[in-house]
């Protein structure tokens, strides 16, 4: 009949949706109505191909709201379609393909808002596909019910029970699971059915829950369901080891997974909170499209966090052009103030924004704020010299957050919390990298680091590991007096802003000790042996003047060292060593043919000497400075990223 009236009018305009009753009475076809009616009448009249027009640019790799770098897919199977479809791409539903199928004509997905664009062709024949897997969709809410037991065990028709009592109450099972074991099974339905679903089971299997050999059935919220679909996926080895491995470098826990036989679909279970960044780390892996994200969280916005924030502006379009890199700083705060943008804040007017912030500095409350987002490839820099917000890394990297940071507080720390830090590190596949800890912008910690690694046996550590003191003790003579250098060096900047914390030797022993951890010693900060170079009565004065008083004093006691040496040909330099587990920190005489003597400035110099070097090997360059120690971080912010 239907073909009658084509050939009588080519052209035929019909009412979809509506359909009638097997008693003749006015009914509709429901969700996907109108195209479905477009398919039967297609199929009705053995069209070529079915087009169907929505909103959108035919069936995309994955739901855009979700992934932004989804894309539009140019053909694909039935059974690609109906996989994708079952797990929420709303763009086209299963009774649509079903007529289409059954005769093999081709389905094509047009936009009515974009009609030149050619959309998506779904067909009965398998296409060539550059890309590993088809697409990827998702469920967002859903209920896992776990039955568990020795009862279930090695008994036939315990799954069928199961199974049989969910069907009696029309509850639809959207995914399964089961251990090899036997031992317990894992359904996955519609938050809305579980509580039917639970007195279902438990009646169904209240002899084994009373006798105890099958545990209350298990119920959990707040899960997602995705699925990775692709004929291409038969056969192809390793294919499952990359979608785990996307999901794991984004800290992304897996409850349960699924894959039959055919290999044309790969489930998984997440929590809800990771549906959107699960998406996003597995598209990125097998479309590889756009930038890879590094999401920065920066504290402290001083001298180092300010240069920092410039350098990152101007390597922005190198990093995003050359190196595939979208760097957002999307977290940053000051001792005042704090601010957060999920889409990353202009760096052209950074300052402006976080003094415009309505936030309130709170290192915990930043923290939190920092674990909630969630967002994908995420840093955390700690600018800081706070030993409070240290205490913060072990939660920090338990969510899989890296840290990047010159602050050497939570490195020299007790040997039980470094030894933390590190475990979770290894626990968490997560970054933790202090390059700046030591030696500003030198490759210090790297170079160790690596020359323990080949195996090589570090005998000897020498180094003048403070800016400061380097530049104090190069500039001291017989004809300059020791307190109007340190003063000097303050004008310069190359102090703290209490020059104590510089003369009291801390500084270099924090980094002889880090020096030390990292080639295995277990040495405290109480074992480094310190010469503190802050006179008795000068450390409890009470303002800088009052110091620089006391200071003076001092002037000729050391004078009286600086040419005791030079008449001997010697130089004083506060070195900090380390040998045979001890290490220490104070000034040595070093004669012409010692590395140290020829520097200049605020050049740190280390010198390490080992079963490979028994002639040292010599690091030497700017060991305090803005430009040096933000280009420092920076490096190993990109380290991190490709992590």
């Amino acid at each position: 009949m239907i073909s009658s009236i084509k050939e009588s009018s080519p052209i035929q305009i019909v009412t979809g949706f509506i359909a009638s009753s097997t008693d003749g009475e006015t009914t509709t076809l429901g969700r996907g109505g109108s195209d479905f009616t477009a398919s039967l009448f297609g199929s009705a009249l053995n069209v070529k191909e079915i087009e169907i027009w929505t909103d959108v640019d035919g069936v995309l790799t994955a739901d855009p709201k979700k992934v932004p770098k989804a894309f539009s897919i140019t053909q694909m199977t039935y059974e690609e379609a109906m996989e994708l479809s079952h797990f929420g791409a709303k763009v086209i539903y299963p009774p649509t393909m079903q007529p289409a199928l059954d005769k093999k004509i081709a389905i094509r997905i047009k936009n009515t808002l974009n009609p030149l664009f050619p959309g998506t062709v779904i067909g009965p024949d398998k296409t060539e596909n550059q890309h590993a897997i088809r697409g990827i969709s998702s469920i967002d809410d859903l209920a896992l019910l776990t039955i568990q037991g020795s009862g279930m065990i090695g008994v036939a028709g315990i799954a069928e029970r199961i199974f049989s009592a969910l069907a009696k109450k029309e509850i639809s099972i959207i995914l399964i699971t089961q251990a090899s074991s036997e031992h317990s099974i894992c359904l996955a339905i519609l938050p809305h059915f579980k509580e039917a679903a639970v007195d279902a089971l438990r009646e169904e299997l209240k002899y084994e829950i009373r006798d105890e050999i099958i545990n209350e059935i298990e119920v959990e919220n707040n899960f997602s369901v995705l699925a990775v679909v692709g004929e291409n996926m038969r056969h192809r080895k390793g294919l499952a080891g990359r979608v785990f491995k996307a999901l794991g470098d984004d800290d992304i826990n897996i409850s349960a997974i699924a894959q039959g036989s055919s290999e044309l679909n790969i489930s998984i279970v997440v929590s809800r909170n990771d549906e959107a960044k699960a998406l996003n780390a597995i598209h990125r892996a097998f479309f590889g499209i756009g930038r890879k994200p590094l999401n920065v969280y920066l504290v402290g916005t001083g001298l180092i966090g300010g240069t920092l924030l410039n350098q990152i502006q101007d390597q922005i379009d190198f990093l995003q052009n050359k190196k595939s890199l979208n760097i957002k700083i999307v977290g940053l705060a000051d001792i005042d103030r704090m601010v957060f943008d999920k889409n990353g804040i202009h760096l052209d007017s950074w300052q402006k924004t976080l003094n415009a912030s309505r936030l309130e500095s709170n290192p915990e409350k930043f923290v939190e704020t920092m674990i909630a987002n969630k967002l994908q490839n995420s840093v955390f820099v700690d600018c800081t010299a706070s030993t409070a917000l240290t205490l913060a890394y072990p939660r920090i990297l338990n969510n899989s957050i890296s840290i990047v940071t010159p602050n050497k507080k939570a490195n020299s720390d007790t040997m039980e919390f470094y030894n933390q830090l590190k475990d979770i590190v290894r626990e968490n596949n997560t970054q933790f990298l202090y390059e700046t800890n030591v030696g500003a912008g030198l490759p210090v910690i790297d170079l160790i680091h690596n020359l323990v690694l080949a195996g090589d046996e570090i005998h000897r550590i020498e180094g003048v590991l403070s800016g400061t003191l380097s530049y104090i003790f190069n500039t001291m003579s017989s004809e300059r007096l020791f307190s109007e250098v340190v003063k000097d060096a303050k004008l310069k900047g190359y102090t703290e802003p209490d020059p104590r914390e510089d003369l009291n030797g801390m500084d270099a022993a924090r980094k002889i000790l880090i020096l030390a951890r990292e080639i295995g010693e277990s040495l405290e900060l109480s074992d480094v042996r310190v010469e503190n170079l802050v006179p008795e009565e000068a450390r409890s004065a009470e303002n800088e003047d009052k110091f620089f008083e006391i200071l003076a004093e001092y002037d000729q006691q050391m004078r009286e060292k600086v040419i005791d040496a030079e008449h001997r040909g010697l130089r004083l330099r506060y070195i900090a060593t380390l040998e045979n587990s001890n290490a220490m920190v104070g000034l040595k005489e070093v004669a012409e043919d010692h590395p140290f003597y020829q520097m200049k400035g605020s050049d740190n110099i280390i010198a390490i000497y080992s079963k490979y070097y028994e002639t040292p090997m010599v690091i030497k360059g700017p060991g305090a400075g803005a430009n040096v120690t933000a280009a420092g971080i920076l490096a190993d912010l990109l380290k991190a990223a490709i992590h």
